[in-house]
């Protein structure tokens, strides 16, 4: 766990039964219903920032600036960070692009103090939190499915990590599995 004045950095990506990540609105979606849509409000509820990778914003913001309803409030309402070397400004409402050092920036704001960061999906961007110790928490929600292709949860030339089980369950909509883990280290302090 993060020292105490730090923020906490969770990261939540669903996977696929055999471990993709790649693009889950095409999969997904008969599986996330009130049940996944009120636990994903609630989380947001919690944190006072949502980061992504380039990837991600271009998703999010062609879907949500124009959504309706709690969640789509939530979430344009937030601080947004979108981390990237290509873009120059974001069109959606409250993100910031930051171009420089992922780790140095996303650390900075761990530091800054606060509520909970958000990261969802878990493309370049994750696994380089993840590889750079800053993730505090990894929920990963398994949907039963079985994808053709696509981009696996973790790529070759990542680190080496070990996690511990902190929660494990039904998800929050039939057919969904949740796992929550922690990094093994902070697990023990």
């Amino acid at each position: 766990m993060t020292e105490n004045n730090t923020r906490r950095l969770s990261l939540s990506a669903l996977v696929s039964l055999n471990g993709v990540i790649g693009e889950p609105m095409t999969w997904a979606g008969p599986y996330f219903g009130a049940g996944s849509a009120a636990h994903s409000l609630a989380v947001l509820e919690r944190s006072d920032a949502f980061l992504m990778g380039r990837h991600t914003y271009e998703l999010f913001a062609r879907q949500w600036p124009t959504a309706t309803g709690p969640y789509a409030e939530r979430l344009n309402r937030m601080q947004k960070y979108v981390f990237s070397s290509t873009l120059t400004e974001a069109e959606w409402t409250n993100t910031t692009v930051v171009s420089g050092d992922v780790v140095t920036a996303v650390r900075e704001l761990k530091e800054a103090g606060g509520n909970e960061l958000m990261v969802y999906g878990h493309g370049r961007f994750g696994q380089t939190l993840v590889d750079a110790g800053l993730v505090d928490e990894l929920t990963l929600t398994v949907v039963p499915v079985f994808v053709p292709g696509g981009t696996p949860l973790f790529r070759d030339g990542g680190l080496e990590h070990r996690w511990e089980l902190v929660r494990a369950g039904e998800g929050h909509d039939p057919g969904l599995a949740s796992l929550t883990y922690r990094p093994a280290t902070a697990a023990k302090a």
